[in-house]
């Protein structure tokens, strides 16, 4: 795989010492195979960043990927990002009932793996799934957002057996018209989730509770 890291800095040892273990996937280093969102996020800070391009031998690693759609869906996605993500202690002290019901059932332990490719959900998306859990967003509409890519993918490597696979090939500067549209994607997102969420209030659709009565009252039955 040809993978690429957008940054302040120039990396040529891939680590993830340091690497924020509240972000999507926890601790690990986060690539990309899309040169533009590399750019993107090296232009980050409203200046000129780097650019690091590696390449990577998958050969025998353990992968998981959560963007086949044939084979995991946008629960799975949303309860390993309810698993790592910082979530205010109100949040999860309200929500604690779904958030607990998706581990239970949806949650995937990526630290089994050595790569895991998934979606992002940075601060232009991040709102979707809280207002999914708030049940002020259906099911369909949070499954749309998922399907559409809007996301973006990323790379994410777990494993030391991994990292120790990366080669850095090079490093460039990174385009200087990428320079603050991290920020206007981020503006636009937010515009966005205001109108989905003003048209998604009171209308007809599935949304967690449902979701969830209709699972605890099969459970309930099979049980009994």
């Amino acid at each position: 795989m040809k993978l690429y890291h957008g940054s302040k800095y120039i990396i040529k040892k891939s680590i993830f010492m340091g690497s924020n273990k509240y972000n999507d996937y926890g601790a690990a280093f986060y690539l990309t195979e899309d040169l533009k969102s590399a750019q993107e996020w090296a232009g980050k800070n409203d200046t000129i960043g780097v650019v690091n391009e590696y390449k990577l031998n998958t050969r025998n690693l353990k992968i998981l990927d959560l963007t086949d759609k044939t084979e995991f869906n946008v629960l799975t996605w949303l309860a390993i990002l309810m698993h790592f993500r910082d979530l205010p202690p109100t949040f999860r002290d309200t929500f604690e009932t779904y958030l607990n019901w998706l581990e239970e059932n949806y949650y995937i332990n990526v630290n089994e793996y050595d790569i895991v490719i998934g979606y992002r959900a940075d601060d232009a998306y991040f709102s979707f799934p809280l207002e999914f859990i708030r049940g002020n967003l259906t099911f369909d509409k949070l499954e749309t957002i998922y399907l559409l890519g809007n996301l973006g993918k990323q790379v994410v490597v777990i494993s030391k057996k991994a990292i120790n696979r990366i080669e850095f090939v090079n490093h460039f500067d990174s385009n200087p018209m990428y320079v603050g549209k991290y920020k206007n994607r981020v503006e636009e997102a937010s515009n966005s989730f205001k109108n989905i969420l003003k048209e998604n209030l009171g209308k007809l659709g599935i949304r967690i509770g449902d979701l969830y009565e209709k699972n605890h009252k099969w459970s309930w039955l099979w049980d009994n």
